[in-house]
């Protein structure tokens, strides 16, 4: 993602507010201390396995939108991602739900990136079981 001047001034906004979630923040922040704040988070609040993946995920997406030049979808991408971060920093998303409202604006590849985390998780609860029982 460029650097862009707009989003380091970035005016307040109500953007993505849901039911289950933190008001938006005041201001977004910019794509590389967001990126270290995320996985700071993950260090400080997640198991070794599940920061391991999400660490993953989130080096992967960032690197996708590494050239994106809509400012919309650079805005939404940006504010999902710190909600996110605030959401784990205030261990609120754990037993959460993902709103339906989300899931239905999701494109056809990011349903499928959806399906292949959830088999991820799955196949890892599975294995652990089994290593458990011997």
């Amino acid at each position: 993602m460029k650097s862009i001047p707009r989003l380091q001034m970035a005016a307040p906004t109500s953007a993505g507010i849901t039911k289950g979630f933190k008001p938006a923040p005041l201001a977004l922040l910019p794509p590389i201390p967001l990126y270290r704040r995320l996985l700071r988070a993950h260090r400080k609040h997640l198991p070794s396995e599940m920061r391991l993946l999400g660490d993953q995920y989130i080096k992967s997406e960032f690197r996708a939108h590494r050239n994106v030049e809509n400012p919309v979808h650079i805005i939404g991408f940006l504010t999902e991602w710190q909600m996110y971060a605030q959401s784990l920093e205030g261990d609120s998303w754990i037993g959460e739900q993902m709103d339906v409202g989300k899931i239905d604006k999701m494109s056809d590849q990011q349903l499928g990136q959806l399906y292949e985390l959830m088999q991820a998780i799955r196949k890892k609860q599975l294995e652990d079981g089994e290593s458990s029982e011997e």
